[in-house]
């Protein structure tokens, strides 16, 4: 069975930093694209990033040159390093892959 389990999330202030991860389990991750997508208060769900079977990587507009995902493929890990931080960027942050596999979402809180 696939399994994504995201952790990292928290409260952090605007301009700061925090690294989720996302650790999967019931697949050959190495074959898979993974991607993270966020959910915040009132709002759809969107793509944040994403990143292929071979290290290619895509991301929103709204993040792009602030955050970064890679990939371990010996630890079965993909993460999402977020810097300068801003309030608009609070919302539940959840692990993806094809076809409609989703983790249960970690809580990332940008506030002072």
């Amino acid at each position: 069975q696939v399994q994504l389990v995201e952790s990292g999330g928290g409260l952090v202030q605007p301009g700061g930093s925090l690294r989720l991860s996302c650790e999967a389990s019931g697949f050959i991750f190495a074959l898979y694209s993974m991607a993270w997508y966020r959910q915040a208060p009132g709002k759809e769900r969107e793509l944040v990033a994403r990143i292929t079977s071979a290290d290619s990587t895509n991301y929103a507009d709204s993040v792009k040159g602030r955050f970064t995902i890679s990939r371990d493929n010996a630890k079965n890990t993909v993460y999402l390093q977020m810097n300068s931080l801003k309030p608009e960027d609070t919302a539940v942050y959840y692990c993806y892959r094809n076809m409609n596999y989703w983790g249960k979402g970690t809580l990332v809180s940008v506030s002072s």
